[in-house]
């Protein structure tokens, strides 16, 4: 118990001194926020501020595109001829070798291989193989880290989808987000570090709720916000009805009077944490509806994402407005589109989808290139696991579906100090990775790195445990590092 009380105490007191440092270092990196270097995580000595990364990064900001439930990679980028070949006939038992099935496909007599319905062809310097269902993406593909070696454990979209974007497939671990909001902060003092926006397709929808982007046990102030396709782009943001600006910055200061007592008296974090949500959303009143304006956009932009980027809530606006977040030095802008979810009637549903998503994603890419922030901006594009080569269910000549498959998956990354081309193979069905495989562990220890940041040191006490994104595995895949 002394040791217990030692230690809280060491921790608060680290965290008053910082508090001094404040608002000066990296915009909204709060002083009360560290880096830990942690092998001692209670000496103030080794603590680093927060807005310092461990080394020079290549990436200042994060745009993480995350297409909710899954995208075929063998209707999109893995093209494999011999499914074509073998259209309708069983998957070998040596190709599958026994891998577990979901509760969808384990009690199928039969898994009929399942060729895709559109047509292929390699672009760009690399050869790189795209679907005609991606015209657009197609033309930046030089601009491209694809990546056809993805795996995970998770064979379920919840604990997938939560491993993606906690590193635990458990609830209640700060998301990739909250991690980078407290190792690096914001880059504008009147936004939020992490800001999180959703848009639905046209297919099969899975849900995505506030857990994806919690703080978990890291400060609140670095719970992801998200932003709302209604009248209010933030909700709860705006003064209650007869209460101006002078009024409210009156109630703000008596406020944080009165919580700076009780954080004296008892000294928990969380005092400290929500008088700078509160300060934080006053100032947002002002540049969040600025930064959420597109009536200054010129027509040129319009047209490169489409027109759907004037409607709230669809995937272009949200490209767009990612776009004009990361501008505004929002660290970490993650955009979840639903809908990918293809256990049956894969091909309209996959049109649709990329009819929603195709242009939006390369006009992003074009857009922050033109700007210039292309270089320090990491784009990533795709789902939690890939989808089977057979067929989930009877197989027709112009339908199919496919089940979940985490064994090998494609994801796309662009910007941000990623080399152009493409990493990993699977073998001729689609089933397994034959060369460089990728985990969710080193998805996130690469990304991290490219951030400036060493995953083996982003670490943080809690419960007597030391956390981090990437748990207790991980390895930087420096072959996918320009």
């Amino acid at each position: 118990m002394e040791k217990e009380l030692l230690e809280h105490g060491l921790n608060m007191n680290r965290r008053r001194f910082l508090t001094g440092l404040g608002m000066g270092i990296g915009g909204a990196a709060l002083g009360s926020l560290l880096v830990p270097d942690l092998l001692n995580p209670q000496s103030v000595e080794d603590a680093i501020v927060a807005g310092l990364p461990h080394f020079a990064p290549k990436a200042k900001r994060i745009i993480y595109l995350f297409q909710n439930g899954a995208p075929s990679q063998l209707d999109l980028f893995d093209y494999k001829p011999k499914l074509q070949q073998m259209h309708g006939l069983d998957l070998p038992e040596s190709i599958r070798k026994g891998q577990r099935l979901t509760g969808m496909t384990s009690g199928q007599a039969k898994f009929p291989l399942a060729g895709t319905a559109f047509k292929f062809n390699q672009y760009g310097e690399h050869r790189a193989w795209m679907s005609e269902l991606l015209p657009h993406t197609s033309r930046i593909v030089d601009d491209l880290c694809i990546v056809k070696s993805l795996y995970t454990e998770a064979i379920n979209h919840d604990p997938a989808l939560t491993f993606f974007q906690t590193g635990a497939q458990v609830g209640n671990r700060p998301s990739m987000g909250a991690w980078l909001s407290y190792g690096l902060g914001s880059e504008n003092k009147n936004l939020p570090a992490f800001c999180v926006l959703l848009s639905k397709g046209k297919g099969n929808g899975q849900g995505v709720y506030s857990k994806l982007w919690t703080n978990g046990f890291l400060d609140s102030i670095h719970q992801g916000v998200q932003f709302s396709s209604g009248e209010d782009p933030v909700l709860y943001l705006n003064d209650p009805d007869g209460m101006d600006k002078t009024e409210r910055r009156k109630m703000l200061d008596h406020l944080s009077t009165l919580n700076n007592e009780a954080y004296e008296q008892v000294g928990d974090p969380e005092i400290k944490a929500k008088v700078q949500q509160y300060e934080m959303a006053y100032r947002m009143q002002t540049a969040v509806p600025e930064v959420t304006d597109l009536s200054k956009e010129p027509e040129s932009i319009i047209k490169l994402y489409g027109g759907d980027c004037l409607v709230p809530g669809t995937y272009a606006a949200n490209c767009l407005l990612a776009r004009k977040l990361s501008e505004s030095g929002v660290r970490f802008v993650q955009v979840y589109h639903q809908g990918w979810d293809s256990h049956g009637n894969l091909p309209k549903e996959l049109a649709g989808q990329c009819l929603d998503t195709d242009q939006a994603s390369a006009a992003l890419i074009t857009d922050l290139k033109q700007r210039g922030m292309l270089d320090e901006t990491l784009v990533i594009w795709g789902g939690e696991f890939g989808r089977t080569n057979y067929c989930q269910g009877k197989l027709a000549k112009d339908n199919y579906g496919r089940d979940h498959h985490p064994r090998c998956f494609t994801m796309w990354m662009a910007g941000g100090g990623v080399k152009p081309g493409v990493y990993g193979e699977t073998d001729e069905f689609g089933y397994n990775i034959v060369s460089n495989p990728v985990h969710v562990h080193d998805f996130h220890a690469t990304a991290l790195n490219l951030m400036g940041l060493d995953h083996e040191r982003l670490v943080y006490k809690h419960l007597g445990r030391r956390y981090r994104l990437t748990d207790v595995a991980g390895k930087v895949i420096n072959d996918l590092i320009a």
